[in-house]
């Protein structure tokens, strides 16, 4: 089972090994998509866990325990074609190349089945073209 979620940790709780735990304690591995932890501040991360649904169950469970907000990350990055200029920023900060730009026409190409929603292209993006169809 995979599911995607959404952690964010209080100031209080950032220095948690919370991926080591899921690991160690639930035998779930965490593949973590996206990431914004300092010290002090609300920590966000994107995660998808992998393993038995009975213990990623219980580990969500276990981490809000602990103050750890969980959401689930769900649907899809959707690009509105007439606000879209084909700058290419969005393309720079993809990880997966979901988003390239062709190189005879220098159009913005979106292949969804590479893209795994971290929604790093939607801040970048100047004229708010990019968002979530949430």
């Amino acid at each position: 089972m995979r599911k995607r979620v959404i952690l964010t940790f209080p100031p209080a709780v950032v220095h948690m090994p919370v991926t080591y735990r899921l690991a160690k304690d639930y035998n779930i591995a965490s593949n973590i998509l996206r990431a914004h932890v300092a010290p002090d501040e609300v920590g966000k991360l994107a995660v998808e866990l992998s393993g038995d649904i009975d213990q990623i169950e219980a580990a969500v469970h276990w981490m809000r325990d602990q103050g750890i907000d969980v959401s689930l990350m769900g649907g899809e990055i959707v690009i509105d074609e007439a606000l879209c200029v084909h700058c290419g920023l969005c393309t720079g900060v993809c990880p997966t190349a979901a988003l390239t730009l062709q190189s005879e026409t220098f159009l913005l190409q979106f292949r969804r089945s590479r893209c795994i929603v971290c929604e790093q292209c939607i801040p970048v993006c100047p004229t708010a073209a990019i968002s979530t169809n949430l």
